[in-house]
C-alpha cells in the first residue's frame, strides 16, 4: 500500500503548484524555501520552553494528520552536524512521528540571517494572490522566527494589530476547515465567523452547511448567535377562547350557506373579527352574489 502523502489536501497543492514550490533539501537551506525533510534527521530545539504536551490533544492532531495531511509546515535550520533542528512546530513534529510519517515538510531558514528572512516573509505577504491561511502560516513565522510581537509585526506589514490577531486566529481552525479556505470554498468573512464557535464539532457541522447550503456570511453570522445564545423557548401555551355557543352555532350555519371557511375571533372583551375565507377572484365573486342575495 502507498504511503500517503504527508502534504494533504490544502497547503500541499500550495506548495505543488506556487512560489512554495519544494525544492531540494539543498536549495532550500540556501534560500529558506520549503522541502521535504527526514523526520529522523530533525532534532528537537534544547531551548524549546515548553516540556509537556497534553497527550489527547497530540492524538488529536495525529488524527488529523493521518485524515487531512500537514497543513502548516513545521521551520527547521541546518545544523552543525548535518541534520536539523527544529525551529517552531513541535507539535506537529511529535504527532507526525507518532502518525507514522517518514518525511515531513518544513521551511529551512538560515540561522544566521534573521533579516532575510523576514524580509522575504513580508514580500511573500504582499503578494496579491496569497490566500487567508498562507497570509496567517507567515504572519506565524515572522512571530516565531523573527521574536516579533504582534504590534511590531503590524509595524513591519503596514496593518493593524487587529488584522494580524484576526490571521492568526484562522490558524485555530480544524485543518479540515483551513482547507476549505484555501480551496476557497469558504471566504474568510465565513473563517472569522467560525472561529467563534468554541465547540470543534460544531465548527466542523456549521463549515459543512455553509457548503452544502451555500450560505452567505451574514446566515452563518446567524446560525453561530443561535449557537453561542440559543434562546429559551417559552413552555407556557396561552389557552384558545372559546367562542359562545350562539357565535359559534352562526359561524358554521354561514359556512354552510357561503360552503366557505369562516373564522370567528373573539376576546375577553367581547371584541373581535369575522373572517370569510377565498381562494380565488371567482370564489370571491360567488361570495359576493351569494352575499348579496342574503335576506
Amino acid at each position: 500500500m502507498a504511503q500517503k502523502s504527508p502534504l494533504g489536501k490544502g497547503l500541499g497543492a500550495l506548495i505543488d503548484n506556487s512560489k512554495f514550490e519544494k525544492k531540494s533539501v539543498e536549495e532550500a537551506i540556501s534560500t529558506g524555501a520549503v522541502a521535504e525533510i527526514d523526520i529522523e534527521k530533525i532534532e528537537l530545539n534544547p531551548f524549546q520552553p515548553r516540556s509537556e504536551f497534553d497527550e489527547e490533544a497530540l492524538n488529536e492532531l495525529k488524527i488529523s494528520i493521518l485524515k487531512h495531511g500537514i497543513i502548516q509546515p513545521i521551520t527547521v535550520r541546518k545544523s552543525a552536524n548535518g541534520n536539523f533542528q527544529l525551529i517552531s512546530g513541535e507539535r506537529r513534529l511529535r504527532a507526525s512521528k507518532d502518525a507514522g510519517l517518514q518525511k515531513i515538510i518544513a521551511f529551512v531558514r538560515k540561522a544566521d540571517d534573521q533579516e532575510m528572512l523576514e524580509m522575504a516573509l513580508i514580500e511573500n505577504i504582499q503578494r496579491e494572490d496569497l490566500n487567508a491561511i498562507e497570509i496567517a502560516v507567515s504572519y506565524q513565522r515572522l512571530i516565531d522566527e523573527c521574536n516579533l510581537t504582534q504590534d511590531k509585526l503590524g509595524d513591519r506589514v503596514g496593518k493593524k494589530r487587529s488584522t494580524i490577531t484576526n490571521y492568526l486566529r484562522l490558524l485555530k481552525l480544524p485543518d479540515v476547515i483551513q482547507s476549505g479556505l484555501q480551496k476557497k470554498e469558504i471566504s474568510m468573512g465565513h473563517a472569522r465567523a467560525l472561529v467563534n464557535i468554541e465547540d470543534e464539532d460544531k465548527q466542523i457541522t456549521t463549515f459543512e452547511k455553509i457548503i452544502s447550503r451555500q450560505l452567505s456570511v451574514r446566515e452563518t453570522e446567524n446560525i453561530i448567535r443561535e449557537i453561542n445564545f440559543p434562546l429559551k423557548k417559552e413552555n407556557k401555551k396561552v389557552p384558545k377562547m372559546k367562542l359562545p355557543e350562539n357565535m359559534l352555532q352562526f359561524k358554521n350555519n354561514l359556512s354552510d350557506i357561503l360552503k366557505s371557511n369562516v373564522s370567528i375571533k373573539r376576546n375577553n372583551a367581547g371584541r373581535g373579527s369575522l373572517t370569510i375565507s377565498f381562494t380565488s377572484d371567482d370564489e370571491f365573486n360567488k361570495l359576493k352574489d351569494t352575499l348579496s342575495n342574503l335576506k
